[in-house]
């Protein structure tokens, strides 16, 4: 008969055991709970492999997977915010810019380029919540227009990939205005006849929802993608009455009529393309 080992020795052999695995390699889905292979999450896109959730993704990620490789040329990267207020909540907003550019290797909340999409030229803008959830102030207001200027003066299709929590208010009025003024871009880009595509991906919401986002001549969304104005609770709290089961997901806002169409994150890239050859750009 096996002599028992002492519970120490146990202790000893699983501590082993758990350090020969190295960390991250393996992560939880929070929609299904299925154990994943992070390297098997990335081959899909950044997509469960067993519910097809589709996972937030930082900006430089989501243009690696839809453009040509090594087309994409980044434009006005060096803009950044003046902190038009001088604001201070539990930090100072300078700080706080501070800290999210050096998590996320951005000076503000988008990244706007030239690129091609399986051989089409675009204008494209690749929005990042990873960077006060893609809040819109001045620089993020900016750097949209400019590449809706930029669709404009070189006649190419403009794509926006949208994600935001909404207008920044550390910076007040000024990040309100950018509703206005990309707005008005955009009215500039209709009446050269361009092309705008503006894809939501999770979430699209607040003063995002209600400018830009919702402009384009194409409304894309990813699936089960946060899409709305004011969030539930917010509503709810306000209203004080009960929403409907998937209220704001893509799918509902969808079938209300808002967005033309919800596109797997695996078949963008395929989907943009034939869209802008079907409009003639």
């Amino acid at each position: 008969m096996a002599k028992e080992l002492p519970a120490a020795a146990w202790d000893g052999f699983s501590l082993r055991r758990r350090r020969d695995v190295p960390e991250g390699l393996w992560m939880r889905c929070q929609n299904c709970g299925a154990m994943l292979y992070r390297k098997a999450v990335a081959d899909n896109f950044q997509v469960c492999p067993e519910c097809q959730q589709h996972f937030r993704i930082d900006a430089r990620t989501r243009i690696e997977i839809l453009v040509d490789p090594g087309s994409f040329e980044e434009e006005d990267e060096k803009l950044e915010s003046a902190d038009p207020l001088k604001f201070k909540d539990l930090k100072s907003y300078k700080s706080r810019l501070a800290d999210q550019q050096k998590k996320t290797g951005l000076k503000d909340a988008v990244v706007c380029g030239k690129a091609f999409i399986k051989g089409r030229p675009v204008s494209l803008a690749v929005m990042d919540a990873n960077f006060i959830m893609a809040s819109m102030g001045a620089v993020v207001g900016e750097k949209i227009t400019r590449a809706i200027e930029r669709a404009i003066e070189e006649e190419i299709t403009l794509i926006i990939c949208c994600a935001s929590g909404g207008a920044r208010m550390m910076e007040g009025l000024v990040s309100l205005m950018q509703m206005a003024k990309t707005s008005a871009a955009l009215a500039k880009l209709d009446e050269a006849g361009g092309l705008y595509i503006s894809v939501l991906t999770d979430p699209t919401t607040a003063g995002v929802a209600a400018s830009y986002a919702n402009l384009g001549d194409i409304v894309i969304a990813e699936p089960e993608a946060l899409v709305g104005f004011a969030g539930p609770r917010v509503i709810w709290h306000t209203t004080k009455t009960e929403l409907p089961k998937g209220f704001q997901t893509a799918e509902f806002v969808m079938e209300h009529g808002f967005i033309d169409m919800i596109v797997q994150r695996k078949d963008l890239r395929d989907e943009l393309a034939r869209l802008i050859d079907y409009c003639g750009k």
